[in-house]
């Protein structure tokens, strides 16, 4: 099932004197397609749990519409709209087991729709099944891991069979590693299920690792929505490009003089169709490659070897950050005798923004776009 978004706003009033309201979800306005998983994306206080809990019914917009394929749900409340939530912090009830905590929601079903004893349990191994954990149906949470716990909040959320699944920030309390099992989970069973799944998380890298779509959020508002390589590959302005990506953008204070980029005295690249001014310019990691003779210099701090990379971290007298870190292959061997390492530039892993404004400069076989 789509859900549309249309000009939804939320604002908690200021309890403090002569400070404004606060406007948690600012203009948002958007169409989730039917059937795809979305990552809702961005720092701590950015929105996305707001909108979230907006979606679900738990919070009343303070303007604009939610519909739910054509239905506007707006004003139902959160039992009547055919939601799954899966919360942060599991909320299962310690002293029910796994098979008792999967079938709750379905023991408020009243009319046609109220299932027998024998029905609900069978429902509920349907969905244990399916997040793998049919094993598991007669211990109590705290007689399993964070992972089996994780599975038993999603099997709950999903045994009513919602129209929209929800997740806010599910993988937060697992370790490295079970997260990254739990995520492709979660993109498996969307993909099983088909239903409309909204995730919201701050870690970019699990967004853009399961997500159809992402929605990048600052202070409320939204700054770009995409397939998550194309917003990787073409952010809309500095904050986008900084937020994606592991290691983070390079940012360098820069300038354009006569279609040339410069960092410092550095001549690195040609940008033709952009007007002289001060840019900042960032490079990703993977956009620099090892040059002896390469027109940007830096001072060389350290060498570490990964496997198939090397991370090259370096300094340079007008980068924005603590340190360069450049990503390249382990083939190549950098001279750590020497205090100087220089680069040439991939162009299409170099985006530069403006100045004044934080917006993206696109420079593209002369013309401006």
């Amino acid at each position: 099932m789509k859900v549309v978004l249309k000009h939804l706003t939320k604002i908690f009033p200021n309890r403090t004197k002569n400070l404004p309201d606060v406007i948690a979800v600012n203009d948002f306005d958007f169409e989730i397609p039917d059937g795809k998983l979305v990552g809702l994306l961005g720092p701590s206080g950015c929105g996305k749990s707001t909108a979230l809990n907006l979606i679900s019914g738990l919070l009343e917009p303070t303007s604009g519409q939610i519909f739910f394929g054509e239905n506007d749900v707006t004003k139902l409340p959160p039992e009547n709209r055919g939601v799954g939530m899966v919360f942060q912090n599991y909320a299962l009830y310690p002293h029910l087991t796994v098979l008792e905590n999967i079938i709750f929601p379905l023991q408020n079903l009243k009319g046609d729709k109220k299932m027998t004893r024998e029905q609900m349990e069978a429902k509920a191994l349907e969905v244990a099944r399916l997040v793998q954990i049919e094993h598991l149906m007669e211990r109590k949470p705290n007689e399993m891991s964070g992972g089996q716990q994780q599975r038993v909040a999603i099997a709950r959320a999903l045994v009513k069979t919602p129209n929209v699944l929800l997740l806010d920030e599910p993988l937060s309390n697992l370790d490295a590693r079970l997260r990254l099992q739990t995520r492709e989970e979660i993109r498996r069973i969307q993909t099983e299920t088909g239903v409309t799944t909204i995730f919201v998380t701050h870690d970019q890298e699990e967004a853009m690792s399961i997500s159809d779509l992402i929605i990048v959020m600052k202070d409320g508002v939204v700054n770009q929505i995409g397939k998550p390589q194309d917003v990787y590959d073409d952010p809309c302005n500095l904050f986008v490009a900084q937020f994606l990506g592991t290691p983070q953008i390079n940012t360098f204070n820069g300038r354009v003089e006569n279609g040339w980029l410069y960092i410092g005295e550095d001549k690195v690249l040609k940008t033709t169709g952009i007007s002289d001014q001060e840019v900042y310019a960032g490079i990703r990691p993977e956009g620099f490659i090892l040059d002896e003779n390469g027109p940007l210099h830096c001072r060389l701090s350290a060498v570490e070897v990964m496997g198939r990379d090397t991370s090259v971290v370096s300094f340079n007298d007008n980068m924005t950050g603590v340190s360069v870190r450049s990503i390249i292959s382990a083939e190549n061997r950098v001279d750590t005798s020497g205090k100087e390492v220089r680069f040439s530039l991939k162009p299409y892993k170099v985006h530069l923004f403006s100045k004044e404004d934080q917006k993206r400069l696109y420079f593209e076989e002369g013309v401006l776009r």
